[in-house]
């Protein structure tokens, strides 16, 4: 099943793990929605600067620092996910409450480890 996803974090730079999990996410058929600080590209697909509006989005999938993570509260709720997966270094206590208040699943996990196990 496709996963509409958004990439928070997204990079250019191959050795990422943000950058792996869009092509990743990519090769398992999910429409991904890649934001990072610059813009570029990573296999063809577009990295925003600007978080655009996107509908029906099924996962937010962090690479933030929790410090990064605020400026982006609103535009995560925003977007209504059926849940937010925090990966490592991305836990966020703060977030998470605010998700799971609006009905929000999250995970504290690894997307990567997640596509390749099938629990995605």
């Amino acid at each position: 099943m496709n996963k509409k996803t958004v990439v928070l974090g997204a990079s250019e730079n191959p050795d990422r793990y943000s950058n792996m999990a869009v092509k990743k996410l990519t090769a398992h058929g999910h429409e991904v929605i890649a934001i990072g600080k610059r813009m570029g590209k990573i296999d063809g697909i577009e990295i925003h600067k600007t978080p655009p509006q996107v509908d029906n989005v099924d996962t937010v999938t962090l690479y933030l620092n929790p410090t990064h993570q605020a400026a982006y509260y609103d535009y995560i709720c925003a977007l209504h996910p059926k849940r937010i997966i925090f990966n490592p270094g991305a836990e966020n206590r703060e977030l998470e409450k605010i998700a799971e208040n609006q009905g929000i699943e999250t995970r504290e996990a690894c997307t990567l480890v997640m596509l390749s196990t099938g629990q995605y």
